[in-house]
């Protein structure tokens, strides 16, 4: 019998593998249930669109609430934005029966004929992307259903910063006047670029200054996060020391996804009756290395010399900053020219991550591989 893995590291499942975060769970149901629409901020992979999932999964929420997460990350456009929230909205009402969702596609007359139903009659999202022809008036349709929907609705927009980048540079005012003339709907934004976050919530002069609540998500609590691995590893005959746990925790800085795909790939360990120290996690650390090397490879041979330059030096540092100065340059021999050149394409493709000025490579295990082939 294949054991399953309590240690989920993708999506969401259930309450009883979601780790603490009962005050940020309390504070996000708060706000949301008082008609407050909400700036959810952290760092990629400590967990926020795992909150969310959870929020939505509280039966204060999911009984009297329609819920919608989209997640526009790979977005470039408001037809392709327009796009992924009509797809998450059908996909979302399916399972809520025949009236929720035969009304929104009643009222979503732009894309009506597109749309097919399976051999249950039950509709399924066939529309490409080049059939999103006319967004403004798609988006019009799909605000319109939520406005008039048999119930509230929630709609958590994940990477929202996104927006920012868009070639139109009007969607940012074009969303804000749809939903500030919506008041059946209200609306979690969550992004990971602290900065562009900030910039687009808290300056005056861009169309969502003070439209929200600001909410930021730290790391999970250590202890909360200990007690949490021991109880699920006891299932299986297992447990991890303080020692090892407390290790782990600030080798990868509180962060969730990394801490969880460690945990993971523990669990898996052919042995009964073990407590995992330090030197277990050195090595399922290595076996993730190992399994990840050739989608690494990948990466790199996306990269110029001067790119991959700067990506070694950055990985190098751990936390690099000061990146324009005469120190930076003459250690690792690039010029100014070449380190912002470069430096804009690695942030463009998140390779690599910028908190107030300090830079570092955005996935943990990356800059470890990195780390090891560089001292090779």
């Amino acid at each position: 019998m294949i054991q399953f893995n309590p240690f989920v590291i993708e999506g969401y499942l259930s309450p009883e593998y979601f780790c603490d975060r009962r005050e940020e769970t309390a504070l996000l149901i708060e706000h949301l249930t008082n008609q407050r629409n909400v700036s959810l901020i952290a760092k990629r992979r400590l967990g926020k669109s795992g909150l969310i999932h959870h929020c939505f999964a509280q039966p204060l929420i999911s009984e009297n609430y329609y819920t919608f997460y989209v997640d526009i990350y790979d977005t470039k456009n408001l037809a392709e934005l327009t796009f992924e929230l009509g797809k998450c909205i059908l996909s979302g009402l399916k399972s809520t029966g025949r009236k929720s969702w035969e009304g929104f596609i009643n009222v979503l007359k732009s894309l009506k004929s597109s749309i097919t139903f399976d051999i249950n009659g039950i509709p399924e999202w066939s529309i490409s992307m080049g059939e999103i022809v006319t967004p403004d008036i798609t988006l019009d349709e799909i605000f319109t259903y939520l406005e008039h929907a048999d119930k509230p609705c929630i709609v958590a927009i994940d990477e929202f910063q996104t927006i920012a980048d868009y070639q139109e540079k009007t969607v940012e005012a074009t969303l804000r006047k749809r939903i500030q003339n919506c008041h059946n709907v209200h609306f979690v934004y969550s992004g990971s670029k602290r900065h562009m976050m900030t910039e687009m919530f808290l300056t005056k002069s861009r169309p969502f200054y003070n439209s929200s609540v600001m909410m930021g998500l730290e790391a999970i609590d250590e202890e909360e996060y200990f007690t949490f691995a021991n109880s699920h590893f006891a299932y299986n005959a297992q447990s991890i020391s303080k020692e090892a746990f407390s290790y782990l925790y600030q080798k990868y800085e509180g962060t969730t996804w990394n801490i969880q795909y460690i945990l993971n790939v523990l669990y898996t360990t052919k042995s009964s009756e073990i407590t995992f120290q330090e030197k277990d996690i050195e090595t399922a650390t290595e076996t993730i290395l190992q399994r990840n090397t050739f989608a690494y490879k990948s990466l790199l041979y996306q990269l110029s010399p001067k790119q991959k330059h700067l990506l070694y030096a950055i990985a190098k540092e751990g936390k690099a900053q000061s990146i324009m100065s005469q120190r930076f340059l003459n250690k690792h021999k690039m010029t100014s020219s070449a380190v912002q050149g470069a430096l804009k394409v690695l942030l463009d493709r998140d390779f690599v991550s910028n908190d107030d000025g300090v830079y570092y490579v955005y996935d943990k295990f990356f800059e470890l591989w990195l780390n090891s082939i560089l001292s090779k």
